[in-house]
């Protein structure tokens, strides 16, 4: 049975921290990036709302279902976004990445296949998942897109599944990376970061 810790994870260029309260104020700056928050399919938090969104995140992780960080971009040393595992089944090793949000200029780079490798890899090589899994809203074609680009298997849909922000019902587009893929999903991810360093 898989047992979380608080951990500071690091590598290719992000550091994901533990998410705290004084992490506010670089939250706010990171969603104002691009208003994020406009999003109506996404869980931006609007910036009067990252207080009760910080506050949220640290009950799920005391309950032991919730495990959030802050991204951290190494070079500038400036909080760019956000990410958890969320739906942890620590009885059956499971573990999902979701609740991830990237200030807009810092979207399509490397700092969403970094942290997706970093919180792989603990899940397996650490904690010693069996399985990690991601959803998304039907209509955030982006971060399907994204998702699929990882390597990551498409399970199906479940249909009206949860409610979005604004109390609306989402489809929930379900997928996962199963322990024996991990390799090769790891070699990807890892070739997509050199050919990012390639270029820079």
């Amino acid at each position: 049975m898989i047992v979380l810790q608080p951990v500071t994870l690091e590598g290719h260029g992000v550091r994901l921290e533990p998410m705290e309260a004084t992490h506010a104020g670089e939250l706010r700056d990171a969603a104002s990036d691009g208003n994020l928050w406009e999003l109506w399919f996404t869980a931006v938090p609007e910036p009067e709302k990252v207080d009760a969104y910080i506050a949220s995140a640290l009950e799920g992780q005391k309950a032991g279902h919730m495990w959030p960080w802050v991204v951290r971009e190494v070079t500038t040393g400036r909080i760019v976004g956000s990410t958890r595992y969320h739906d942890i089944v620590a009885t059956i090793d499971r573990v999902e990445i979701g609740y991830t949000w990237y200030a807009k200029s810092w979207q399509r780079t490397h700092v969403n296949t970094a942290c997706k490798l970093l919180l792989f890899q603990h899940a397996f090589d650490s904690l010693g998942c069996a399985v990690v899994g991601l959803r998304t809203d039907n209509f955030n074609f982006a971060s399907q897109r994204a998702i699929e680009r990882l390597g990551a298997k498409k399970d199906g849909v479940i249909r009206h599944h949860q409610a979005r922000r604004d109390g609306s019902a989402r489809d929930s587009m379900m997928y996962s990376v199963l322990m024996p893929e991990w390799p090769d999903v790891k070699r990807h991810l890892l070739l997509r970061l050199a050919r990012h360093e390639d270029r820079m």
